[in-house]
């Protein structure tokens, strides 16, 4: 029987930001010791980076599904498979010896931060209320966006002084200290009645068009943006696309509940969060701009970035606060209005090198500046204006976003970067790349304007309202 009046502790918060920051362990740490792995298991550089890219693909492919089953099987059971699943694919990458673990290894890591993203989320969302929420969900974004920084450092120092592999054996640790740290917290579920039921129709649909699409953002420019493999996955992603939400529609049972989308709150936080991570795209080019066209080394260009990890790091609790204060809103403005400045300084191309220079490292600390005052205020707006009983569902779609935005904004950005500088400078080339990513702020911007209301997270901070599990024969809350 499910405990009702359990209150979130910090050490259940320690061992949620634990399993967080697993994923970036062999995430973000992996593209940082890309030589290492390469000489080591004597593999060819297109098997690697498809073996990078593995982890993400399968996270945003079952992230939606992996949150509707939190809901349904339980959000403590959920995380625990995520963590045993972590821990397996980090046992394969440590037992490598060629090609074959490394791809295994590296799908189980997909799948398992599929698990733990939205079931952390859920279980933050039914045991903490009101500015406690906001408090556990600002340290939730410290392990994410604040891991993704610190496991790229973390990383490339584990693999200079102990070896790449080490980094993995880190990770099983965090797992396991993860799970030991929210053992005494209580199973939380969506209430349902009568028999466990589980869309696998649309599951089989969804993971189909997904695959389409994901293989078409990231190999896209290998296989030309004209082949025919390219066309017919754009077919494939269109049809897949048009027949999951027909089919969705007719069904009782669904794996992705579209009247989520109905709450203005809810979408304004799930648009412009697939909107802000599509800025990723600025990574990519401002890296590649500063290492081919200004003679920047890899540790040079990573010390460019110091600013945005010190930054996000910095301003999250500041954006709890912000928001706690003037609600969600108008950190979630302010914050996309500061990245979006960020960036744009990065496309002034034209400036001398030293003074280029300055600019791009105050640009990359802007980046996170803004990020780190969005990162909470957007997550709880997406959270509280979930149903009970469909959190993990509604978190699983609010990260999707976060990975679709992501691959899309590398992969157009690298795009127009690349297409450009076949027929022009790289300076301009750069700064046409840069400015994909300002339209990406901008709109951002916009859908935050026109969809997130003025009040978002203020009353919730101020008043505490019970969102515990709805309780069987009474009415649901919907928030």
């Amino acid at each position: 029987m499910e405990t009702t009046n359990y209150k979130g502790t910090n050490k259940m918060i320690t061992g949620i930001v634990f399993g967080v920051i697993t994923f970036w362990l062999f995430a973000q740490a992996m593209v940082n010791v890309v030589p290492a792995v390469q000489k080591d298991l004597g593999i060819s550089l297109g098997t690697l980076n498809i073996a990078i890219s593995l982890t993400a693909l399968f996270s945003g492919m079952f992230i939606v599904a992996a949150g509707g089953l939190a809901d349904k099987i339980g959000r403590k059971k959920m995380t625990y498979f995520g963590l045993i699943l972590s821990v397996i694919g980090s046992l394969c990458l440590v037992l490598a010896q060629g090609a074959v673990l490394l791809i295994i290894g590296r799908i189980i890591q997909g799948i398992s931060a599929a698990c733990i993203m939205p079931a952390t989320i859920a279980l933050i969302k039914a045991y903490f209320e009101g500015a406690d929420r906001q408090r556990a969900l600002s340290f939730w974004s410290i392990g994410s966006w604040g891991g993704s920084g610190v496991a790229s450092f973390a990383g490339g120092f584990i693999a200079t002084y102990l070896g790449w592999k080490w980094i993995f054996i880190f990770s099983i640790l965090f797992a396991l200290l993860g799970m030991w740290l929210i053992k005494e917290t209580p199973e939380s579920k969506g209430h349902s009645s009568g028999a466990f039921k589980f869309d696998y129709t649309g599951l089989v649909i969804f993971v189909i068009t997904m695959l389409a699409l994901n293989v078409f953002i990231t190999f896209g420019s290998d296989l030309g943006w004209t082949s025919f493999i390219t066309i017919a996955l754009v077919a494939i992603t269109i049809i897949g696309a048009f027949i999951f939400i027909k089919v969705e529609k007719s069904k009782e049972v669904v794996l992705i509940d579209f009247a989520l989308f109905k709450n203005k709150p809810y979408s304004g936080a799930t648009f412009s969060n697939f909107l802000l991570n599509a800025i990723a795209g600025t990574l990519v080019v401002a890296n590649t701009y500063v290492q081919v066209g200004r003679g920047f080394n890899p540790f040079q260009s990573g010390m460019l970035s110091l600013g945005y990890l010190v930054a996000v790091l910095a301003m999250i609790r500041v954006g709890e606060k912000i928001l706690q204060k003037a609600g969600a809103k108008s950190p979630m403005i302010w914050g996309a209005l500061i990245t979006t400045i960020g960036v744009a300084m990065m496309g002034l191309t034209f400036l001398s090198d030293f003074i280029y220079t300055v600019v791009v490292f105050i640009g990359f600390a802007l980046f996170g500046l803004g990020l780190g005052i969005y990162a909470t205020p957007s997550t709880d707006t997406s959270v509280a204006n979930a149903p009970a009983n469909k959190v993990g569902e509604a978190a699983g779609i609010y990260k999707m976003a976060s990975s679709l935005g992501g691959a899309f904004g590398v992969a157009i950005s690298a795009t127009v970067y690349s297409s450009i500088a076949a027929f022009s400078s790289l300076e301009i080339a750069a700064t046409a790349g840069i400015i994909v990513n300002v339209i990406f702020g901008i709109l951002s911007i916009l859908s935050i304007i026109f969809m997130v209301p003025k009040d978002a997270g203020k009353a919730t901070a101020e008043k505490t309202t019970p969102n515990r599990e709805p309780i069987p024969g009474q009415p649901n809350p919907t928030h």
